[in-house]
């Protein structure tokens, strides 16, 4: 049954299971679960369930990364069938983690999850300065801008490039996401921001909202 295989995924995830993740993956898919689904309801909810567990402090930095690490590996199976799948173009997505923070696990997950549910994804990176969102801004016409951010001290950024659209008459072309340990949807409404998505599931869900897609 998918559901088993979906939970082992999870688990491997929860239990940073790098040796075994790319079978278990394997396997998920030779019985026929969609790639998709294994992203979605296999791997999400695995780093969902690590993220649960960050925030009783039940885990801590190191094992946050090595999830991640393991969710890498078992992309790599799934990634060239979720090119290869027929997927809707929803829109074009710029994500970047702000000036002055090196976090990127959150992000990955986020763009990972966009570009798996058929948006397509933008990645500037890490310590993004608020004028390299403005430059993918101008160039990529994106729909949505989506910022990340993991220390409380860099949560201003986030302010700084929305005002910048907003000088740049760009505000009003883009819909503005933030995500991160310490975002709230008070924080989101308090600088301008349009959404703060609680994980990187609910970032999609929120993302095909915004653009009226769901």
């Amino acid at each position: 049954m998918s559901e088993d295989h979906l939970q082992k995924i999870s688990q491997a995830i929860v239990e940073l299971d790098y040796q075994n993740i790319t079978k278990i993956v394997k396997e998920a898919l030779d019985a026929g679960v969609p790639p998709l689904k294994v992203v979605l309801e296999g791997m999400a909810k695995g780093m969902e369930i690590v993220g649960q567990k960050y925030e009783a402090n039940e885990y801590f930095l190191s094992e946050l990364i090595m999830a991640g690490e393991v969710m890498k590996e078992g992309m790599k199976i799934v990634e060239p069938l979720l090119k290869d799948a027929e997927k809707p173009n929803l829109g074009t997505v710029v994500i970047g983690t702000v000036k002055g923070d090196l976090h990127d696990i959150g992000k990955n997950i986020v763009a990972t999850l966009l570009s798996a549910a058929g948006f397509n994804v933008i990645d500037l990176g890490v310590d993004v300065a608020p004028e390299k969102f403005i430059e993918a801004v101008e160039k990529y016409n994106p729909q949505i801008v989506g910022m990340s951010a993991l220390l409380t001290v860099t949560m201003p950024a986030m302010k700084d490039v929305i005002d910048l659209l907003k000088k740049r008459s760009l505000r009003e072309k883009v819909k503005v996401i933030i995500g991160g340990a310490a975002v709230t949807p008070e924080f989101a409404k308090k600088i301008g921001a349009d959404a703060a998505p609680k994980d990187a599931v609910e970032a999609v869900q929120v993302s095909k909202k915004l653009l009226g897609l769901s």
